[in-house]
């Protein structure tokens, strides 16, 4: 751009120059001054015209107004070239490349979108038999640390269990057993609940909270299986869930534990560790248990509930679990949630764990001969 400029001072130098010689020559024909003086006189014009060129060159330069002018008449300088020279033609097609490059960038851009909905369908991008797979070997492992994995509800028949069951809403199945030794020892069958004084029933099952709501239900129930089914409680899951306070979770408890009838029972423990296992994205309890079913055999649903339940209230927990003290770490996709530090973590732990009393007034016998402690009774510290 500047050399432009300056070739064209150059060439009104050039004019000047030439126009001074000549009048050189004639006063020096009429002087009679050599031919050497006036050709010495040329140059030191032409020299003496181009200095006022490169001072103003200088100037320009020096000067930040004397640029702008320049920047603006880039783009036509530019286009002057492109416009005469065949050379400008390459430098049309360079934005070819360019959008052959952009392109596949855009492409690799949207590549992760399929491999997305793929592991919202398929956590860590399993297949569904690597899901299946990984799901049931954390069964195994599970029943090799909780080989006397029970329903932590003491009951003696199918009625208290029931009872039990609907009284574990909202609180801990040990202050549950800590209840119920009276509640059945003044009630002991469906009969007798039904015709029983609430107020009488509320004072026992205050312990449990939400006592009014809870002495409704089971007397409820009572006098329903007083009423529809001879005072027994019913082996199938459409019946039970007629039964006041008791839903699906309630009656695969009865059912898996009190008939002998595969079940998955949903509660808040098995919900959070499904999905931190990843086994299923879904949050609605009953699309839990389809789900979660459909990764095992029907024969497995009760005992993965207990293995499932019972990891998640000795290691599992809500807030902090034991990571550093889980036995099935390596299969965990939720593995750093909680403490990692092994030491730390063994002090996580809880009932038998930890070397503490568990759920059960009178647990079964595999779990005490396994180091399992019987929980005091209630008011007894």
């Amino acid at each position: 751009m500047s050399a432009e400029r300056d070739s064209a001072v150059g060439e009104q130098g050039s004019d000047g120059g030439r126009k001074t010689a000549g009048a050189a020559r004639t006063a020096a024909a009429g002087t009679g001054a050599s031919a050497s003086a006036a050709k010495k006189a040329a140059p030191s014009k032409k020299a003496a015209a181009r200095k006022p060129a490169a001072a103003k060159k200088a100037a320009a330069e020096k000067t930040p107004g004397a640029t702008k002018p320049a920047a603006k008449k880039a783009p036509s300088a530019k286009k002057a070239p492109s416009a005469k020279k065949a050379s400008s033609a390459p430098l049309k097609k360079a934005p070819a490349p360019r959008k052959q490059v952009v392109a596949p960038k855009k492409a690799t851009a949207s590549v992760p979108a399929a491999p997305a909905k793929t592991v919202a369908a398929h956590p860590q991008g399993e297949s569904r038999t690597a899901l299946v797979r990984r799901a049931r070997r954390v069964n195994r492992e599970l029943a090799e640390v909780y080989p006397y994995a029970h329903p932590e509800l003491d009951f003696e028949n199918p009625f208290q269990l029931v009872v039990a069951t609907v009284l574990s809403a909202q609180t801990t199945d040990l202050r549950v057993n800590q209840t119920t030794p009276a509640l059945f020892a003044k009630y002991p069958t469906p009969e007798d609940l039904a015709a029983a004084n609430p107020e009488e029933v509320e004072e026992i099952l205050r312990p449990t909270g939400f006592f009014r709501a809870k002495t409704k239900s089971v007397i409820g129930l009572s006098k329903a299986l007083v009423e529809q089914f001879g005072g027994e409680v019913p082996g199938r899951l459409e019946d039970l869930v007629k039964l006041p306070g008791v839903g699906r979770k309630t009656a695969f408890v009865v059912l898996g534990n009190a008939f002998g009838r595969p079940g998955i029972t949903v509660d808040t423990h098995f919900q959070r560790l499904v999905r931190r296992w990843k086994w299923t994205d879904e949050t609605d309890p009953d699309k839990i248990e389809a789900a979660v079913g459909a990764l095992f055999p029907k024969s497995d649903w009760t005992d993965l509930s207990h293995h499932v339940i019972w990891h998640g209230r000795r290691i599992c927990h809500a807030r902090k679990p034991a990571c550093g003290a889980c036995p099935i770490a390596p299969l965990c996709p939720a593995y750093g949630e909680g403490e990692t530090d092994p030491e730390k973590a063994k002090k996580l732990l809880k009932y038998e764990k930890a070397g503490q009393p568990g759920q059960r007034l009178r647990p079964p016998q595999a779990y005490l001969d396994a180091g399992g402690r019987a929980a005091p009774p209630l008011g007894a510290g």
